[in-house]
């Protein structure tokens, strides 16, 4: 514990000035001041071979091993768990510090593949790996990125799909599934309506994942579309209809939006990632009636609304904010034309990824400098709780403005501090919680949290309108990707 307070005391006296001078700092704060474009620094002379072709699972895990060998002091490879046939779900860090937490510095992560037959992610995810750890000695910003962020890259999390996907098909649902024939961004447990599908070990795995490790900013790409797509994916009307099956099928596919507490910050991150891109922005339309989207951003309810997804679950589960990211109109392209996806992509997926040092961060402590541990941290008017890790560390992501936030813990007086975000560098706050002792000098008094709010059960439903349903939800999901 004595060695545990030294370092907090270091990292107080070090963080507000590191953060401060590395986002002042002009030749740090954006990729223009560093070189004319992300991609001008590209040396991979002395990288492991990665063409522009797809790779299988075996070929891509000697690859992910190949560089974790290369440069074991920016690589760490490790795995989540296995799919359903059992093939390895690969995890590989990218950072300074690849094999433990940087105490203060945020992990963030992307997942691709989750629909086995939306295949650019995958590919790009490992050019992405290919980029970082090249650029990291010739690339200023590169370099910052990697001294300040610990970057967690899956290329793919639906493996056996992917196995039986075919290259050169676009719009089939050959492969979506996993082994089981679960669509796995189906399979989350959802705020608005009880999930009833059977989970399945991909997204067990993801879930006892993100449950250990507290992610901060995520993206999960997939194919099918050109948008940045952001919480809610799910609406109310789930569960004001659930009990008539034609409610349902109506409800729940209007196309209005469901608004979380950060909606600004969610449009935000989402234009983040469009505006980097090549594309996205112009709203591009994939096809004859097929929707465009201003800006090249859209609410996932608006878009159609899902059961069981993964950027709300980690939202309100774990505070940590998701984008779904369509950056392919073919799920499937041509090997040949992957050089240009990596082109029209790779501003975006660094960029993005630079949103989680936006906000306000800092540490929650007690009275004797020991970090308080699941310490519940909400702004006012953002009903959502996010909460401190074992370090006491917190980070929110927030647009500039002037807030404030309440901060409670077990056994604790709870605090509120006012505090503004710029645009140039992120808020330090440190807080000190102060012991909430009985006045005649009994045992400290624990507050008892309020109980958790557990989404309504549905009725199940049968007969030929849950006929209906079901094959209207599957037809509206394999339409959209």
């Amino acid at each position: 514990m004595e060695a545990r307070k030294k370092l907090f005391l270091i990292y107080f006296m070090l963080a507000g000035s590191t953060f401060a001078q590395s986002f002042h700092n002009p030749s740090l704060n954006g990729a223009e001041e560093t070189s004319t474009n992300l991609g001008e620094v590209e040396s991979r002379e002395n990288a492991p071979d990665l063409e522009f072709q797809y790779h299988d699972h075996d070929q891509m895990t000697r690859y992910l091993r190949a560089v974790s060998a290369k440069y074991p002091e920016l690589t760490a490879l490790y795995s989540i768990g296995k799919s359903v046939q059992g093939r390895d779900l690969w995890v590989m860090v990218v950072s300074v510090s690849p094999y433990e937490h940087m105490i203060g510095k945020p992990d963030v992560k992307y997942v691709a593949n989750i629909h086995g037959n939306e295949a650019v992610g995958r590919e790009l995810l490992l050019h992405l790996i290919q980029y970082l750890v090249t650029s990291y000695a010739t690339d200023p910003y590169v370099k910052w990125l990697l001294d300040n962020t610990r970057i967690h890259l899956m290329p793919s999390m639906n493996p056996d799909g992917f196995a039986i996907s075919r290259e050169g098909q676009c719009d089939t649902i050959h492969g979506r599934h996993n082994a089981r024939r679960h669509d796995l961004n189906r399979n989350f447990p959802d705020f608005f309506k009880a999930n009833t599908k059977q989970p399945q070990p991909e997204t067990e795995a993801v879930k006892q994942w993100i449950s250990k490790i507290q992610f901060v900013l995520s993206g999960s790409l997939h194919g099918g579309a050109l948008v940045a797509s952001y919480p809610f994916d799910n609406t109310p009307s789930s569960r004001i209809c659930r009990s008539s099956v034609l409610c349902s099928v109506f409800q729940n596919y209007e196309h209005t939006p469901s608004i979380s507490p950060d909606d600004d910050v969610f449009k935000h991150l989402s234009l983040v990632y469009s505006k980097n891109h090549a594309k996205m922005s112009r709203g591009v339309s994939c096809k004859s009636g097929s929707p465009r989207f201003e800006n090249g951003i859209t609410n996932g309810a608006a878009w159609y609304p899902l059961t069981g997804g993964m950027q709300d679950y980690n939202y309100l589960w774990h505070g940590c904010m998701e984008v779904t990211l369509e950056i392919s109109c073919c799920k499937y392209p041509p090997a040949h034309e992957l050089p240009k996806y990596w082109q029209d992509n790779k501003q975006s997926l660094i960029k993005y990824l630079a949103e989680v040092h936006r906000g306000a961060h800092g540490f929650v402590m007690d009275e004797n400098n020991n970090p308080v541990e699941r310490a519940a941290i909400k702004i006012k008017g953002r009903d959502v709780n996010y909460h401190t890790t074992n370090f006491g560390e917190f980070w929110r992501i927030l647009l500039p403005g002037t807030y404030r936030m309440d901060i409670s813990a077990e056994g604790y007086l709870p605090q509120e501090v006012e505090f503004i975000v710029i645009d140039s560098h992120p808020t330090l706050l440190n807080v000190t919680l102060r012991s909430a002792k009985r006045i005649d000098g009994g045992p400290y008094y624990r507050p008892l949290p309020p109980p958790p709010r557990a989404p309504p059960v549905p009725t199940p439903s049968t007969g030929i309108f849950a006929s209906l349903t079901n094959s209207f939800n599957n037809m509206v999901s394999n339409f959209f990707g």
